[in-house]
């Protein structure tokens, strides 16, 4: 065991794999059912996440990404079964707007990977998912489920997923705490300030985000939504405005 992912309980049948030792300290997140599991993000696939998720269930996993990026698909290629929006197919089948080049930098950027890792063998997962998702599907648990969420912004497909039993809601990378990311010309500002409104709208007793401090709670959502708010007032909500920063998170556009 090379200790890559740290794993945190939140119930009996829901826990998180991280990876703090990357700068992005990507989450994942493993929900237990009686039927079958799901694990939401499998991260920058550096190590194989398959294996941890494996000993926390005895039931078979689907994988569902947030989005498609390399830090939230990487261990996909361990999950046969997996699901993915429509909106980012095209992603998953050779069309990812950057090179190999710049994503194996990125990955190596301010990381401690095992010693056995190989940047050279390392590419952007590709593949056909079991089921395209859309915005309010269900995926069931047996004794739980889970509602898709459509939220683009950070991506066109990028989807939260809400379990209204527990109130628990999963954001991927709509909301976190530091720098959020609307620049890149695949993200939409103004589609951000919608996908806000809408996850500000539940009843959500528990967040948990796609990076970095877990130390999050559900009023943070009311707080970038209007922040973004603003921003639109301000006709500030558009690429190339610049950063700014609300204390304990901030926005790129």
């Amino acid at each position: 065991m090379n200790n890559w992912f740290t794993i945190d309980k939140i119930d009996g049948n829901t826990y998180i794999l991280s990876e703090y030792r990357h700068w992005e300290e990507t989450h994942c997140y493993l929900l237990n059912g009686a039927e079958r599991s799901l694990l939401i993000d499998t991260g920058l696939g550096i190590c194989n996440i398959y294996n941890e998720a494996a000993g926390l269930t005895d039931k078979p996993i689907t994988a569902v990404a947030t989005h498609i990026h390399w830090d939230h698909i990487g261990g996909h290629q361990y999950f046969p079964d997996f699901y993915a929006h429509g909106e980012e197919l095209n992603w998953l089948n050779g069309e990812f707007p950057l090179p190999v080049e710049t994503i194996r930098q990125m990955v190596l950027d301010r990381c401690d990977p095992p010693e056995d890792f190989d940047i050279n063998a390392y590419t952007m997962f590709q593949g056909k998912p079991a089921r395209v998702l859309r915005d309010g599907d269900q995926i069931g648990l047996g004794g739980r489920a889970v509602e898709v969420l459509h939220t683009p912004g950070h991506s066109p497909g990028h989807m939260c997923f809400w379990e209204k039993e527990t109130g628990y809601l999963f954001t991927g990378d709509l909301v976190y705490k530091d720098t959020l990311f609307a620049y890149y010309p695949s993200t939409d500002p103004e589609a951000y300030l919608a996908s806000l409104e809408k996850i500000a709208a539940l009843p959500a007793r528990r967040v948990f985000p796609g990076h970095h401090s877990l130390d999050i709670r559900p009023e943070i959502v009311i707080r970038m939504r209007d922040a973004f708010r603003g921003l639109k007032a301000e006709g500030k909500l558009r690429h190339g405005s610049g950063t700014f920063d609300y204390g304990d998170w901030a926005v790129w556009l």
